[in-house]
């Protein structure tokens, strides 16, 4: 690659799909400068979503080890790189392409893992991680509840042996 620009471009590409939790590879053809700001807006607090440029970018995922947009690079491109909850970048996607038609999500790769468009929606479909770690915890709370002496020993040995190793590690330091 002759071009020192290029090279730059690229070697940014590779670190973010490295840095990334996951990406989502979209095409944006039709959509004004402002519908793109409101869709960077919704989805700004966990990716960072960036036109890129085609060759460009399938050099640098080829470089990250990332093949699941091989063959998906053509049109205008912009790729959402995630660094929050991917199910909340999937949801955001989804909802500005239902008021939105033109935006296309071509695919992403989330864990190493390619992901076409039903595997792009079925993650839309999922609770975000809050939302799960809460019913979770509910369940831990109803199972205690509904058997109390059985779990209730154990958790509170569990949390005066947490509260120990805390003190003896503050004693130390």
């Amino acid at each position: 690659m002759a071009n020192p620009e290029k090279a730059a471009a690229v070697a940014e590409l590779v670190d973010q799909f490295r840095s990334s939790s996951a990406a989502v590879l979209t095409e944006y053809r039709g959509l004004s400068v402002g519908q793109l700001q409101t869709l960077r807006r919704s989805v700004r607090e966990n990716a960072n979503y960036a036109v890129v440029k085609n060759t460009l970018t399938e050099i640098a995922a080829k470089e990250a080890g990332v093949d699941a947009f091989e063959g998906k690079m053509s049109g205008p491109s912009a790729i959402a790189f995630v660094h929050g909850d991917p199910v909340d970048v999937a949801k955001a996607l989804r909802d500005f392409a239902k008021n939105n038609p033109q935006l296309i999500v071509k695919g992403g790769y989330m864990d190493g893992a390619a992901l076409d468009e039903e595997g792009m929606k079925k993650l839309a479909d999922l609770e975000s991680r809050e939302v799960l770690l809460g019913k979770l915890a509910g369940a831990f709370i109803g199972a205690q509840s509904k058997a109390a002496s059985t779990f209730q020993a154990p958790i509170s040995k569990i949390a005066r042996a947490v509260d120990a190793l805390r003190a003896k590690q503050e004693e130390a330091a």
